[in-house]
């Protein structure tokens, strides 16, 4: 598959997925997505009862593929690489994403404190016939919390857009002992595996 190209599309309002493409040198353009309930939501992020965290990653990242191309051919937008993500944190079986409120950012981070928990990033790709995703999982440890900690973070802006309620690259880089994995992909988007969905496109990165 060509694509002479050399700008994409990111289906993604994370300012952290475009602060990682723009480091590497990725030009793209930006389609938005809806993701507020009162305008009606494009794509809902519900978990289904009993579903696993790797398949709602696969399958919310893939959900917000095929409709942002569905826009793209209504749109009759030139039609690009279109990138789409999805990050989540588990734990205990649990699937954290963002929390809505003061007292599920606090539950989140006791539940994290002093253990180690998983963070899963799938990137998905969709251009012409092309719709191929990839899943990234990483383990990540905290350090034992204390509940003044949690809650000076839980006072900043930072849990409330997060899965999980905290962001590797922000202050609660204070809180983690150890990482196995991907750094790029805790913060919501795996460079290397992102760039070969993307060679497998045709688009030269």
């Amino acid at each position: 598959m060509k694509s002479h190209n050399k700008k994409m599309y990111l289906a993604s309002k994370s300012p952290r997925r475009r602060e990682l493409l723009r480091q590497v040198g990725i030009d793209f353009d930006l389609l938005s997505l809806r993701s507020d309930p009162a305008r009606g939501i494009d794509v809902p992020e519900d978990v289904f009862e009993g579903e696993l965290a790797q398949d709602y990653v696969v399958r919310v990242a893939l959900e917000k593929g095929a409709f942002a191309w569905k826009v793209l051919q209504q749109r009759r937008q030139p039609l690009r690489p279109v990138l789409t993500a999805d990050t989540t944190v588990t734990i205990d079986g649990d699937i954290l994403g963002k929390p809505a409120d003061l007292a599920e950012a606090r539950a989140m981070l006791e539940q994290l404190s002093g253990r180690t928990h998983q963070v899963l990033t799938t990137v998905a790709v969709h251009y012409t016939d092309m719709a191929e995703h990839v899943t990234q999982v990483s383990n990540v440890r905290f350090a034992k919390l204390t509940a003044q900690q949690i809650a000076a973070y839980c006072a900043t802006s930072e849990p409330y857009d997060k899965a999980g309620a905290y962001g590797i690259q922000g202050l609660a880089a204070l809180f983690i002992e150890h990482i196995e994995g991907s750094h790029s992909g805790i913060m919501g988007l795996p460079i290397f595996e992102t760039a070969v969905l993307l060679r497998k496109a045709g688009f030269q990165v």
